[in-house]
């Protein structure tokens, strides 16, 4: 089964199948790089997020590429979140600018509601452990219909959300969800979201696609303990014959499935590697053997453990 290079979308939007995540990545000098290396080996897919603290950087590098004329902003699809604090129908619009403000663009080509929990929000109010805010999903969609509406953003979609929660917005929406981005890999396959979404139409996007090297690093840093599930695929599961490294064959695992994926990466030869996956195909024995490794809810990594206290939520989405 061939995969596609571009997922389509709504009004005609292309979505790049292979982009380059940055969460975590605030090092200025570290994620310049990155970005450069990945557009000039032809990415042109690019996922941030108000709370990953690096459109800015982000933004300088698309302003640079976009001066000197070595490419056009509709070469390059952009993606970024409203961020919780921004989950109520009065702050769609204030956080989207000031993610485009950051970004130094005048739209991009996909605004996500991060999380779907809301969180309170107090302007430059003291720092302390977030609050839990009212929750009031269609009222925030209406709100990004009306994004769409202005051009600050082509399509609009969710992250993190369930099936449960996507089912009520597209029941009650002018503009129906272009996409959802959650983990999904090897070993948190998420068979039934995946369809569902795929018969609504609605274009899936992979975070932690190789699982997340990074997400212990980032639980040790905030105090809390680390993942109990391996970062990234340990072998290459009788995929030896396609002369490709694990990270290949898991992405192209991911795309066979029609699914697109973010890796992230700030290494040179792992940036290269993570887009070099169109020239090859697994056959039904590969897929069947990677399909068996998909764990279901023991798999999951990003289990967001360091909101913890928040999973007696109405709208928490994961199995509690």
């Amino acid at each position: 089964m061939a995969a596609k290079i571009f997922m389509d979308m709504p009004g005609g939007v292309k979505m790049p199948a292979i982009g380059i995540g940055t969460w975590q990545v605030s090092d200025e000098v570290e994620l310049v790089t990155a970005l450069n290396f990945a557009l000039e080996i032809g990415y042109r897919h690019i996922d941030t997020a108000f709370v990953y603290q690096n459109e800015a950087i982000v933004g300088r590098v698309l302003k640079e590429w976009f001066s000197s004329g070595k490419l056009k902003r509709e070469d390059v699809f952009v993606t970024t979140k409203l961020p919780a604090q921004g989950v109520h129908k009065d702050r769609v619009e204030v956080f989207l600018k000031k993610s485009l403000e950051n970004l130094q663009l005048d739209y991009v080509d996909l605004y996500l509601i991060h999380f779907p929990l809301a969180l309170k929000h107090v302007e430059g109010g003291p720092p302390g452990p977030p609050e839990v805010d009212e929750t009031d999903h269609l009222a925030v969609w209406k709100k990004l219909e009306e994004q769409v509406d202005t051009g600050r953003t082509k399509t609009i979609g969710v992250s993190n959300f369930n099936k449960i929660q996507i089912d009520r917005i597209l029941k009650n929406s002018r503009i129906k969800p272009s996409c959802l981005q959650v983990e999904l890999h090897i070993f948190l396959q998420q068979r039934e979201l995946v369809q569902f979404c795929h018969q609504n139409g609605i274009v899936v996007v992979a975070y932690c696609p190789l699982g997340s090297p990074a997400f212990n690093k980032f639980l040790t840093k905030i105090g809390k303990d680390t993942a109990r599930h391996p970062a990234r695929p340990s072998r290459r599961e009788d995929c030896q014959q396609t002369q490709k490294t694990t990270a290949q064959v898991a992405l192209r695992h991911l795309l066979q499935r029609s699914i697109v994926a973010i890796p992230k990466s700030v290494t040179p030869n792992r940036i290269k590697e993570n887009i070099d996956v169109f020239d090859f195909t697994l056959d039904a024995e590969d897929m069947k053997a990677l399909d068996a490794l998909d764990r279901g809810e023991n798999g999951r990594i990003c289990d967001f453990v360091h909101v913890a206290k928040f999973k007696d939520h109405p709208e928490w989405p994961f199995p509690k």
